[in-house]
């Protein structure tokens, strides 16, 4: 009598995967920061810092310069995206002048945005 083909065993697979997979995000590296310059003038200023999303609204982490002639200036390393900020002048919250887009904000008045 011929024999009957039985069916081959598998092979018996490993216990720890050799490579575990990663999201998307969490294998890319964080993005870099970009530097954005941020001027501003004020004749009679004192005191000029920014506030944003990128500094939890605190002027005091994002000082200004003064470079003289009522001008203000300081370099920011911000992630890529979209940041609301103001100026923050002697204690006045001011959107920037010079800032190509704005959006209200829930004080009723208008936060300058930045893209990177």
């Amino acid at each position: 009598m011929p024999k009957v083909p039985t069916k081959t065993k598998k092979p018996t697979p490993i216990a720890t995967p050799i490579a575990t997979p990663v999201s998307n995000s969490k294998a890319l590296p964080n993005p870099k920061p970009n530097k954005v310059a941020f001027t501003f003038l004020k004749p009679g200023a004192k005191c000029v810092g920014v506030a944003g999303s990128f500094n939890d609204w605190k002027p005091e982490k994002s000082p200004l310069k003064p470079l003289g002639n009522d001008r203000w200036f300081g370099d920011l390393a911000l992630s890529p995206g979209r940041h609301e900020y103001l100026f923050v002048v002697d204690g006045q919250w001011l959107p920037d002048p010079s800032a190509k887009e704005t959006v209200p904000n829930p004080f009723g008045g208008r936060n300058s945005v930045v893209s990177v």
